[in-house]
């Protein structure tokens, strides 16, 4: 078997590229489809109500999926490490952010660390946003692949939503299975005409990527996530597919909170460190 090779972007930390042989099994970051591969989302997942923050009765200015994505890591040999020294402007903490990528024969696992270096308790939310190319992909096909779900035990789920987006936030509804043949969700054009899919409060441990011909070209791994978020632009010609694990998601529609109230929020006290990671299984 041939070994996995990986390319890692000092900026961001970004997971750039994903090789075996002569296949590539990420995105190519074509901003005419989406400038980005598989970016850190940090210190939010998601877009916080109203683009703000409020932290101790402060408002901070936050964008979706947070700033991580944006900033440079130094390369330490064995992972790249983000420092905060000082508080932003927007985000009052300081801390450490560390990036590993080891690899198997198999799959590369994607580890991230948020250290706490405040002196106060910090909250944020982190996960995952990688793309991956769609196998043959041509535009005028019919069906360009299927996703699968499955449990903690490898069993097949029927991927359930109990939230659509609407301008990027959470509004509820009744649970509703995403639109699935035989437990497959099938990527179409048309698959993410209303935006992402959120498949929160599941049984979701792990998506398999299917090719036109039910035949599995990877598994994203992860038991700890709160939810995944499943998305392509919708755009004709879109050659890839983003399967997101997180721990953290979007705010609900009308959220004035603070932050410690975000759904699926995390915190650590001083000195405290938390680690999120999964893994793209390769068959």
């Amino acid at each position: 078997m041939e070994k996995i090779q990986i390319t890692v972007a000092p900026h961001g930390a970004e997971l750039r590229g994903l090789r075996r042989g002569n296949r590539e099994y990420m995105w190519n970051a074509d901003k005419a489809f989406w400038g980005r591969v598989a970016p850190i989302l940090f210190p939010v997942v998601g877009l916080p109500a109203g683009e703000t923050l409020r932290i101790g009765g402060k408002a901070y200015e936050m964008h979706q999926h947070g700033f991580a994505r944006d900033v440079d890591f130094i390369n330490m040999g064995d992972a790249w490490v983000y420092e905060q020294k000082e508080p932003r402007e927007n985000y009052p903490y300081t801390f450490v952010l560390e990036a590993r990528y080891p690899v198997t024969e198999k799959s590369v696992t994607c580890s991230w660390t948020v250290h706490n270096t405040s002196a106060c308790t910090m909250h944020f939310s982190i996960g995952a946003h990688p793309a991956f190319l769609m196998p043959d992909y041509r535009a005028d096909d019919p069906v360009h692949g299927y996703l699968q779900c499955f449990d903690h035990q490898g069993r097949v789920v029927e991927p359930t939503a109990y939230s659509y987006l609407e301008g990027g936030l959470r509004v509820p509804s009744a649970p509703t299975i995403v639109p699935n043949e035989k437990g497959l969700i099938v990527l179409t054009g048309e698959t993410f005409k209303a935006d992402a899919f959120l498949l929160e409060r599941s049984k979701v441990a792990s998506v398999a990527l299917l090719d036109k011909e039910g035949k599995e070209v990877l598994r994203v791994n992860c038991p700890q996530a709160e939810a995944y978020g499943l998305w392509a632009p919708y755009k004709p010609g879109c050659p890839f597919v983003c399967i997101e694990p997180w721990c953290g998601i979007a705010d609900r529609k009308g959220f004035t909170g603070d932050i410690s109230e975000r759904d699926c929020n995390h915190s650590l006290a001083p000195g405290e460190s938390y680690e999120f990671a999964y893994e793209i299984e390769l068959p």
